[in-house]
């Protein structure tokens, strides 16, 4: 038992005042003579035992008396150590996608956000925090329509960020008792291998627990061929349990363009073609309708007039391999020499190659380092015989490059760089056994560029950024067969197509992506992307012959985007959520043992609420006092 204001305890000595009351009687009796006393020797006798019995109640009854009033007011009561330390709480609601999973009537995310407001004490103070936001030190009061307008997102935070965000809301008090509430479906993703470890707070976690597993999720979409006339679209779906078929339309803009059904095999996985026209501008959505999580039942793409990519090479070597990998259908390539190279032109290319020029005009280095610095991409591909000085005066613009000495020594191509971003995609696997290009003549680099492709000596072949490309040997039929290995197709492809960052069909939400629109913008504008009434201005860069568009934190919802210059419109864009949370993957909560695990919200807070539970108990003692009062009453009638 422990006192509110144990202080008024020292009353007690109090009780010493009747005790000596009671023991040292002040009064002195007199002898009075009598005649007869022998009558009444026996009744003064037991007169005296009666009186002294009811004294003796008298006192303890006023001790006890005294003593359940002095308790009473001391407070007394019954509580655990948890229930007299000031209480934080703060609570995570998982609002990912994986929360769009059906209840009885509603969703996992709806039915949590309904138990909250109806278990939180009105008045009392917590934070809550979400995959999206923050609401620090509130009140139900204060965030109830938050709660009820929350919105889904693609973003899941992990365990440990969890904990580690929640930590960071707590005060810097070490006497209060510390609540962590983590309230999810616990999907797999949310697993991390560190877990905060710190013991002062008690963590909580509800799961919640769909009645329905079961989604058919639209995982992706590409052009699978493309002709003369048509191109094929094929979409990539998947299913959490086993079906058959489900319907699949295709969509432009509002507007059904094709129809069909999706046809699962016994990996649950399934694909469906559509066919369509080639130079058709199509704001595209595919979309089914299943019963499980509502945001991947649709994918957004965009088929645009394809801006074609400018390349220009420069010299008199022949260039009719670059010709074959430059198509017209996506580029605009064009050759020059020297000697009839117009300077003011190179602005407007994306890419240009030096294809083994002997020697490099001081004009011309000072023109290709004005063209770099507006985001033009350039090759440098030397001859067999070169001015060195010439060379390295464009060089050591890049990278602090320098050409130093030729070797007349025959060298292969073995080493390649397969994480560099010049190719990725390329290889399906890592190529260990393959006929090796090789070169008769090359030229030693000094560079601080990262290596692409490497001799077997370890010297560069081919080294640079996503910008400026360095090769250390010529590449002509007389020097060397690259141009007949299969490698030559990707390298100088990826080169071109990385000058002029085209829109893909899709991008995915949450992901940096960046897109490049070949336009030249008058001074102070810039461009909006706009879908309906949602518009944003993204992160843009303007050069003499591009736009470069970054987006990262925008656009936050999926769908089809419009990119103006003004009101006229540029590009079509298409945003896609990641489909990490269709694939209902949950977490074994036995692992988690550790924690203290709840079914419901409801019983959460039942349990905090015992643990918070103070059990007063003075009121027992004013009882108490009260009856002892009444038996000193009754005492004093009825005792003689």
């Amino acid at each position: 038992m422990q006192f509110k204001y144990p202080e008024l305890l020292w009353a007690l000595f109090l009780l010493l005042i009747p005790l000596f009351i009671h023991l040292f009687q002040l009064r002195k009796f007199k002898k009075t003579p009598f005649t007869n006393v022998k009558l009444l020797q026996k009744v003064v006798a037991e007169s005296r035992r009666s009186n002294s019995l009811k004294k003796w109640l008298l006192l303890f009854t006023r001790m006890l008396l005294l003593t359940a009033l002095i308790i009473a007011f001391a407070q007394p009561f019954f509580a655990n150590k948890s229930a007299l330390q000031e209480k934080e709480t703060v609570i995570y609601l998982d609002n990912s996608f994986s929360m769009q999973a059906k209840t009885e009537n509603t969703t996992l995310l709806d039915d949590a956000v309904q138990n909250l407001i109806k278990e939180l004490p009105k008045n009392q103070t917590f934070s809550l925090f979400t995959n999206t936001k923050v609401f620090n030190e509130v009140t139900l009061k204060d965030v109830q329509n938050d709660l009820l307008t929350l919105d889904y997102t693609e973003k899941q935070l992990k365990l440990n960020e969890i904990y580690l965000k929640a930590n960071a809301l707590y005060t810097s008090e070490e006497n209060t008792f510390k609540n962590t509430v983590v309230i999810s479906d616990f999907q797999q993703r949310m697993a991390s291998k560190t877990i905060d470890s710190i013991s002062t707070v008690k963590k909580h976690l509800v799961l919640l627990d769909s009645q329905n597993s079961e989604n058919v999720s639209l995982d992706s979409v590409f052009i699978n061929n493309s002709g003369s006339d048509n191109i094929e679209l094929t979409a990539l779906l998947s299913s959490s349990f086993t079906i058959e078929s489900i319907p699949v339309s295709l969509f432009n803009a509002e507007k059904l363009i094709a129809k069909t059904a999706a046809s699962f095999n016994k990996n649950k996985k399934a694909k469906v073609n559509f066919t369509l026209p080639k130079n058709e501008v199509i704001k595209g959505k595919i979309e089914i309708l299943d019963g499980g999580l509502t945001y991947d039942n649709q994918l957004y793409f965009n088929i645009d007039a394809k801006d074609k990519i400018k390349v220009r090479a420069i010299g008199t070597a022949n260039s009719t391999y670059l010709k074959r990998i430059f198509t017209q259908d996506e580029f605009q390539f064009s050759a020059n020499t020297l000697t009839n190279l117009n300077y003011s032109t190179l602005n407007d290319q994306n890419l240009i190659v030096l294809n083994e020029l002997e020697t490099i005009p001081t004009a011309l280095s000072t023109n290709l380092k004005s063209f770099t610095d507006n985001g033009g991409s350039l090759v440098i591909v030397p001859a067999v015989k070169i001015d060195l000085d010439s060379y390295n005066q464009l060089l050591s613009n890049y990278f602090s490059t320098t050409y130093t000495q030729g070797f007349n020594k025959e060298q292969q191509i073995t080493d390649i760089s397969f994480s560099h971003p010049l190719f990725r995609d390329v290889f399906e696997k890592k190529v260990v056994n393959f006929q090796y290009p090789k070169v008769l003549h090359y030229f030693k680099a000094k560079t601080n560029a990262r290596n692409m492709l490497s001799f077997q000596n370890k010297s560069q072949f081919l080294f640079g950024s996503d910008q400026v490309f360095i090769f250390t040997a010529s590449i002509s039929s007389k020097n060397s067969n690259f141009k007949n290995s299969p490698l030559i197709v990707p390298t100088f492809y990826n080169m071109g197509m990385n000058s002029l960052k085209l829109p893909e069909l899709y991008t995915l939400l949450g992901s940096m992506a960046k897109i490049e629109i070949p336009i030249k913008l008058a001074k102070d504008h810039i461009l909006k992307v706009v879908r309906g009434d949602y518009e944003f201005i993204p992160q843009q860069r303007s050069f003499s012959n591009k736009t470069s568009l970054t987006f990262y934190e925008h656009p936050t919802s999926d769908g089809v985007y419009s990119v103006k210059d003004d009101k006229t419109v540029l590009k079509n864009l298409s945003f896609n959520y990641p489909r990490a949370e269709s694939r209902l993957n949950y977490m074994n909560m036995e692992s988690l043992s550790a924690y203290n695990s709840e079914k419901t919200i409801a019983s959460l807070f039942q349990n905090l609420q015992k643990d918070a539970t103070v059990n007063e108990l003075w009121k027992w003692f004013v009882i108490l006092a009260v009856l002892f009062m009444v038996t000193e009453v009754l005492i004093q009638k009825f005792i003689k």
